[in-house]
This record gives C-alpha cells, structure tokens and sequence, in this order.
C-alpha cells in the first residue's frame, strides 16, 4: 500500500489536479462566487482560480489540513456553515461518497447555492467496479483520516436523486481522462464523473 501510496501522491494526484481544474473551470459562470465542500489541501480549488481569476472560491471541509492552498473554514459534515443562496455554485469534488449522508449534504447544497452543483464523483459501473473504486479510496484517501464508508451510486441512483431535488442536468461528462495510459484502462473507464446540475 505504501508504495501505491508514493505513486499516488507523485504521479496522479497533481495529473488528477491539473485536468480536473480544466474541466470544472468551464462550467462555471463569469463572476460566480463558488464554496467547494470538501476542499481537502485547497489545491484544486487554487488551480481552477488560476484559470479562472475573475471567480471566488471558499473551502470548508470536516479536517482541515496545517497548510491549505486556499483559506478552509471547519464544518460538522452535515450543516453547510452559510446561509440561504449565498454562493452561485456549491462544488463537491469526490466528496458526497465519503458523506455519512450524501442525501442530506446534497439538500444542504441545494439551500446554499443560487444557481447550480458541481459535482466529481464516482459511478459503480462496469466490471469489478466496486472493488475498484474501494481501492482507489483507500490509496487517495486513507492516510489522511478520510472517512470511508464507499457510498457509491450507479449512474441512474445519482440521476433519480437529482430529479428528487429539483435538479437539471446542464452538462455531464464521463470521460475525464484523469490518468494515463495504461491506467486509464483500469481506474478510469466510466468510473468517474462531472456534472453542473442547475436549480429549476
């Protein structure tokens, strides 16, 4: 695990950083104030503002790390920490799997946002997914105390509790091209996804 571990941190994680920033970047609006829960080191959040200087971005998260790349302000993981519509965009990247209840932080979402979601998560599709996706947790995620209670949703579970909040799909993408070859073929697939969801 630790050598998974060192690959991690050396190889995908700034290549995941980089194109995950380009795509989140064009699906936010000019001028939009944007909270990305769960902003972890905020290095994410930092790189889409470089590409994207005329946005804000707050961080909020349940472990707030020694050094973040933007200021992260502690929640409980249940009550997002503003109030109604005080941010255009509420983005989680690879966060809602990780929530003791993903239904209940989406809601919170749906309160705090005036315009929209973005959301980078995972679908349990295809091929030993399950498995897949629970390793690929544990590598990313285990060494900083990330909960990991592997709640993951096929694609008709997300689609049925976005429609459940009156939520429309703006844009959705499936291939990401987070890793390269030939690891793509194997934690890529139609593992992951982005998504604007739009309020009605």
């Amino acid at each position: 695990m630790a050598l998974l571990e060192h690959i991690h941190g050396g190889y995908v994680y700034h290549r995941r950083i980089r194109v995950l920033s380009g795509h989140l970047a064009e699906l936010i609006p000019p001028q939009a104030r944007v909270l990305d829960v769960g902003s972890g080191d905020g290095l994410l959040a930092h790189t889409i503002r470089q590409r994207r200087t005329d946005i804000e971005i707050a961080g909020i998260d349940v472990l707030v790390r020694g050094h973040t790349h933007v200021p992260v302000q502690a929640f409980d993981g249940k009550r997002i920490p503003y109030d109604n519509a005080s941010f255009d965009f509420v983005m989680f990247v690879d966060v809602l799997h990780h929530a003791e209840d993903p239904n209940h932080l989406l809601r919170e979402a749906v309160r705090v946002a005036r315009q929209a979601l973005l959301i980078k998560d995972h679908t349990l599709t295809g091929l030993l997914a399950g498995p897949t996706l629970r390793l690929m947790d544990r590598v990313g995620n285990q060494r900083h105390g990330v909960a990991l209670p592997y709640n993951y949703w096929t694609q008709q579970q997300w689609l049925q509790k976005f429609e459940a909040l009156g939520l429309k799909i703006g844009a959705w993408k499936s291939q990401l091209g987070l890793y390269g070859r030939p690891a793509n073929w194997l934690f890529g697939r139609s593992l992951h996804f982005v998504a604007r969801l739009d309020r009605n």
